[in-house]
């Protein structure tokens, strides 16, 4: 307890029988998968879209625990060869049956009759819709053959490449202080109480990425190729009209949210500039100061075991089965608590709904920091237990409502020790929260102006590291104005986001703005409520799975795609500010 995470309830070990008969089984279900789709007929359509969701959903559910077992395997492994032969394996007979699924769903899309089908089953009816959205995309389908060689072929090309970018990011080597260290661990330094370690971290940070940026560079530039050719042969405009199909949102929403941050920008740039005169700087903030701590943090210093005991008595008041839920995941193992080496940096939730768990990843430094970090993640654990009593296809959210209990834990933890404490130490918890929002709104924005511009260049042109870094360097200074030293930015934040590197997920930011601020919402909705919103926002967790990201706010009475409801949250962060301005101004 209280160390490493135990995957048992996945499997042992390699040599867990259970995993040879699991990889037997699911060359099984792939050969009855393709059997029950060959055997699909529109004149027994019910009975025969039927037998193929029941594989499916068994599919699913297998695939689900071995790729799972050893995707966790190796987040705290990165030398695991042996699990990362089993996922290249995986991966592969996961493409074998992309023929079969395109199959699958152009057979049900294109039934006339599908709503009528539904409805008379008792077992399709619960995939209303999973159904409506395969109806809806089959104008983005490529041939049976195309999507099949698309799905084999990406396992070499965008896949690998995002393989490349974690293996170089994971084992580069920094030099730091006449000695050798880490990327995540000279990054987590960006926060020291000591201003001469930020600096020189930061620049052994800046120095590490001449050993790696021109092979990233290649990396960036294939995903984002691949990325450009799937959306052109999807029949979409762009890849960022893909991913808000993918991510179940409108556009409206999208630029609702981005004209509403834009009004905002100045206020945060306000306070980068108040920051910096406070540090003792004139022509803004250096980049290695963003993080910089201010006021007096508490001295209190948690232990694993009294980050348990505090978040449970926390979450209490507001949820039960919040509380009962995290009291759980300390005791059942859930948790991967401490640095090591080979262990990625960072923190994440893995849901794993099909046993009823999740797992979770985080880097503990025993930092009240580190405690707000595992309330984030416990949320995406809340939100997974939402979702885990759906049918196994009904069990995936999108990204923008992905952030949404963990930001809303966030702020139940933080905004209740802002609320206790006084003097110095409040300041630091206040500065503290505005920083976080600076970050999912200001360098957010960054980030989206940075990957919209290498997508869009993309498409005729090679971008070379120094391309990347000159366009990394724009887009800071667009969206953080007179708030960063122009001397001083960060060019090479392309090389350490693993967010860019996925050729199926593109545009992996705007998601973390659109979660800090809806959670935001309702928060102040719980504020104004009180215990009766609890209920909805269950029911709303639940629906994200089963409804687009408008359907899903407007359980909570809210229209996403108006700028008033995102001002609305974007004050909640601006008065913040002022109040920071204004009790540090004295």
């Amino acid at each position: 307890m209280y160390n490493n995470w135990s995957l048992d309830i996945l499997y042992r070990g390699i040599d867990d029988e259970n995993l040879a008969k699991d990889m037997t089984r699911f060359e099984n279900l792939i050969s009855l998968f393709g059997k029950a789709v060959a055997e699909l007929d529109k004149n027994d359509a019910a009975k025969t879209l039927r037998r193929v969701i029941e594989v499916k959903e068994e599919l699913t559910v297998l695939v689900r625990s071995l790729a799972g077992y050893f995707g966790l395997r190796r987040a705290t492994d990165s030398a695991d060869s042996e699990g990362a032969s089993y996922q290249t394996k995986i991966s592969a007979m996961v493409a074998s049956t992309t023929k079969d699924n395109v199959i699958f769903e152009k057979f049900a899309g294109e039934l006339e009759n599908l709503e009528e089908i539904i409805a008379s089953d008792e077992l399709l009816s619960q995939y209303e819709f999973y159904f409506e959205e395969i109806k809806n995309d089959i104008s983005h389908k490529m041939s049976d053959e195309a999507e099949a060689l698309f799905a084999k072929m990406n396992i070499s090309g965008g896949k690998a490449w995002g393989d490349l970018f974690s293996h170089l990011t994971s084992t580069v080597k920094v030099d730091y202080n006449g000695e050798t260290t880490s990327l995540s661990a000279i990054r987590g330094l960006a926060d020291s109480e000591d201003p001469a370690v930020r600096k020189a971290a930061f620049e052994a940070e800046i120095a590490c990425y001449d050993k790696i940026k021109d092979s990233i560079a290649f990396s960036l530039n294939s995903i984002k190729a691949q990325v450009n050719l799937e959306a052109e042969l999807r029949g979409y405009e762009d890849p960022l009209a893909m991913t808000l199909d993918q991510s179940r949102m409108k556009k409206e929403t999208l630029d609702a949210m981005f004209e509403a941050m834009r009004e905002a920008m100045p206020a945060f740039r306000r306070y980068l500039r108040h920051k910096a005169k406070l540090l003792g700087y004139e022509n803004g903030l250096p980049w290695y100061e963003i993080l910089a701590p201010m006021g007096k943090a508490g001295s209190e210093s948690f232990t694993v075991e009294e980050a348990h005991k505090y978040l449970v008595e926390h979450f209490s008041s507001f949820a039960p089965d919040l509380a009962e839920m995290v009291d759980q995941a300390f005791k059942e193992e859930w948790i991967d608590f401490y640095p090591r080496a080979g262990k990625r940096g960072g923190a994440f939730c893995s849901n794993l709904p099909f046993v009823r768990q999740s797992r979770i990843l985080t880097n503990f430094s025993g930092s009240f920091g580190s405690v707000v970090t595992l309330a984030h993640e416990l949320g995406h654990a809340y939100h997974g237990q939402q979702i885990q009593t759906h049918r196994p296809l009904n069990t995936g959210y999108t990204m923008p409502v992905a952030e949404t209990a963990s930001n809303f834990n966030e702020l139940i933890i933080v905004n209740d020790a802002i609320a206790k404490s006084e003097g110095e130490e409040k300041i630091q918890l206040i500065e503290s929260q505005i920083q976080d929002s600076t970050q999912i709104i200001v360098d957010i924005y960054s980030r989206f102006l940075f990957e919209d511009e290498v997508i869009r260049r993309r498409k005729d042109t090679f971008l070379y590291a120094s391309d990347l870094e000159k366009i990394m360097i724009n887009a800071q200074k667009e969206a953080y104005g007179e708030g960063l030293d122009p001397d001083c930015l960060h060019p090479y934040m392309w090389c350490c986001k693993s967010h860019y590197y996925s050729a199926g997920l593109s545009y992996y930011n705007f998601p973390y703005a659109f979660g800090g601020l809806f959670s935001r919402g309702l928060y102040a909705k719980y504020l104004e409520e009180g215990e009766s919103f609890l209920p909805k926002y269950r029911e709303l967790l639940r629906a994200t799975t089963v409804g687009t990201v408008e359907s899903v706010a407007a359980i909570a009475g809210i229209d996403l795609t108006r700028p008033e409801f995102w001002r609305e949250s974007l004050k909640t962060i601006t008065d913040q500010i002022e109040t920071f301005i204004a009790e540090t101004s004295k």
